[in-house]
């Protein structure tokens, strides 16, 4: 299987490189030359263009940054330059109106094509079991899954085009919040005089329990996987954070939906963003809200 891969970011990289690392003949492009020379060390081949990269695919595979840059690597580059036998995948997270709009570019123009933004993080990224959420035309779903495969833990098909995105918003929508009620129980324990450790033990196996305390404790120790172990360094970053929630209350206000705690969960992210930690793990919200920022500067340091 010939894969053009187009995004060699933080997330972009990883799975690129597990394609390879499946044996599939990997082409890959990205503006950066330095992710472009992780990617040749990786077993993909860099091109020096997007129209370079999707020429001979099967199956082309974009992770980009936000909807205007998927509209625009699609409508300028990819559609018309890949053969329309191609599998056109964006695995980028953005707004549900440009993924159909690029849907209906990419079918009108004989491709099929999916939405399938992803949820894990970079680790799992780099592990290769990401869970994606597809938006896809029924009969193309199982060329989908044999195209993430080496990428995937879990392929769910949510629905036509744009489920996917609609699914990956509302669900990092509800981890934002569930992050925030996390971080807030945590530190109301610490000032009642409960160690953190010890609330884990108890949240983890009691009505507490969701995949923020059980999977992605935001106090070192418990989960020796959790961003909190190394500073807040990596995992999901704040500002990726908010910037699903944007598009989540954006969403929400087109569609009447009244999403209170989400327009909260926004709030909290963009003034945590503000004040410098965009690029923290959004876990480290904890320590926002325990006031000891101080904390994290020391982790930067150090």
């Amino acid at each position: 299987m010939k894969i053009a891969f187009i995004g060699l970011g933080n997330m972009g990289g990883g799975m690129a490189a597990n394609q390879a690392k499946a044996g599939r003949t990997v082409t890959a492009f990205d503006l950066s030359t330095e992710a472009l020379g992780r990617a040749r060390a990786a077993g993909c081949t860099p091109a020096t263009s997007v129209v370079e990269a999707v020429k001979d695919a099967d199956v082309v595979i974009t992770m980009l940054p936000a909807g205007p840059h998927v509209m625009k690597v699609y409508s300028e580059q990819v559609i018309g330059a890949a053969p329309t036998s191609a599998l056109l995948v964006d695995c980028s997270t953005i707004d549900v109106d440009t993924a159909r709009k690029v849907a209906g570019l990419a079918q009108e123009a004989g491709y099929a094509f999916a939405d399938a933004p992803v949820s894990g993080g970079t680790a799992a990224a780099e592990a290769g079991t990401l869970a994606f959420m597809v938006g896809c035309d029924e009969a193309a779903l199982a060329r989908v899954e044999a195209a993430l495969e080496p990428m995937s833990r879990i392929t769910i098909r949510a629905g036509d085009h744009g489920a996917g995105q609609a699914a990956k918003i509302c669900n990092n929508m509800l981890l934002g919040i569930s992050m925030i009620g996390t971080c807030e129980a945590i530190a109301l324990a610490e000032r009642l005089g409960l160690e953190p450790e010890r609330f884990f033990e108890i949240a983890s196996k009691s009505s507490g329990q969701c995949w923020s305390v059980t999977s992605y404790y935001p106090w070192p120790g418990p989960v020796p996987t959790a961003p909190s172990n190394r500073g807040y360094e990596g995992g999901f970053a704040t500002a990726m954070m908010l910037k699903d929630l944007k598009l989540a209350q954006d969403a929400a206000a087109k569609a009447g939906a009244s999403t209170p705690l989400g327009t909260q969960a926004e709030a909290m992210y963009a003034l945590f963003d503000r004040l410098g930690y965009g690029g923290r793990d959004f876990s480290a919200m904890l320590q926002f809200l325990r006031g000891d920022l101080d904390s994290l500067e020391r982790a930067e340091r150090t």
